[in-house]
């Protein structure tokens, strides 16, 4: 293979090196984590971190799935409220997208001011959890996890700039020919805005996946407790046997028993691995989302 100018140009050979740089940046430390969550957590305390575990083992994960009920009903009602939490919330903005990306919609800028101000101003955290609860007596459901966050502004703009980008001759066409409006939007529009949906749903699947947060408030039933949430009472009740450590001494247990660090690097991977096999399918379409759906205000 001949190798041209252009391929030898400095300016390439600086950012060919920069972008290994970065990959390598992100790659490593999870490959770190990875290698502490099976080492030994003696190892651990005696030689530190290391690329390779110097004892092959899997107590971290024993700890974790010491009740696989429990962790296999979290990653259920994890996945299933991550599904549809994010399928309901990419139709629904898309479908309010839609009509403000057109020019001659009358109502358009009065609707487009009233969701932008709700990026400036919220109700808090006391009248959200008094609505919630109070109100529409959602606490201790699945829809707690998909209803109030079904909606986001910045990302409605984001998809209202892709359509008003599309164009409008196709539009025009489709109308010509007799189509409706909603022909148009879920036979045209959807397909032609892929990278832009896909980008939204990645970004909104990923903060429904790590959430813990909305089941700390509202969620008492042990069936309905997230991944998130459930992995985080683990680390908590590590924790807790740790400051009680001068007690367990007296039964001849001490903390190096318990699998702090290799525990905490094992649920990285059991709460990030999804993720990382789910992005590859949204990665050819999440570069264009985001820069062709931001370029025009």
């Amino acid at each position: 293979m001949v190798m041209t100018n252009r391929n030898l140009r400095p300016s390439t050979v600086v950012i060919n090196t920069i972008f290994i740089v970065l990959c390598a940046a992100f790659i490593v430390p999870f490959i770190l984590v990875l290698s502490i969550s099976f080492s030994n957590e003696k190892d651990i305390i005696s030689f530190g971190y290391n690329f390779l575990p110097k004892n092959f083992c899997v107590d971290a994960y024993k700890y974790i799935f010491d009740n696989p009920t429990s962790i296999i009903n979290a990653y259920k009602v994890t996945t299933l409220t991550t599904i549809v939490g994010t399928f309901l919330s990419v139709f629904l903005m898309a479908l309010i997208a839609y009509p403000l990306s057109k020019q001659e919609f009358k109502g358009r800028k009065v609707i487009s001011f009233y969701i932008f101000f709700t990026m400036l101003f919220s109700g808090g955290l006391v009248p959200s959890y008094i609505l919630i609860t109070q109100y529409l007596k959602m606490n201790d459901t699945i829809w707690v996890f998909i209803i109030p966050g079904l909606i986001n502004a910045w990302n409605i703009f984001l998809i209202r700039t892709f359509f008003a980008k599309l164009p409008t001759a196709i539009i025009e066409s489709a109308l010509l020919d007799g189509a409706g409006e909603l022909r148009i939007f879920f036979a045209m529009i959807i397909p032609l805005s892929k990278p832009v949906l896909a980008t939204v749903a990645f970004l909104g699947a990923l903060g429904r996946w790590n959430d813990w947060f909305t089941a700390m408030l509202y969620i008492n039933d042990e069936k309905l407790l997230t991944l998130q949430y459930l992995l985080q009472r683990i680390m908590l009740n590590i924790q807790l046997l740790q400051q009680q450590g001068k007690g367990m001494q007296a039964f001849n247990i001490s903390s190096m028993d318990i699998p702090s660090e290799t525990v905490r690097m094992a649920m990285a991977v059991v709460a990030t691995g999804p993720m990382l096999i789910a992005f590859p399918f949204f990665q050819k379409y999440f570069v264009e989302g985001l820069t062709v759906g931001s370029v025009k205000g």
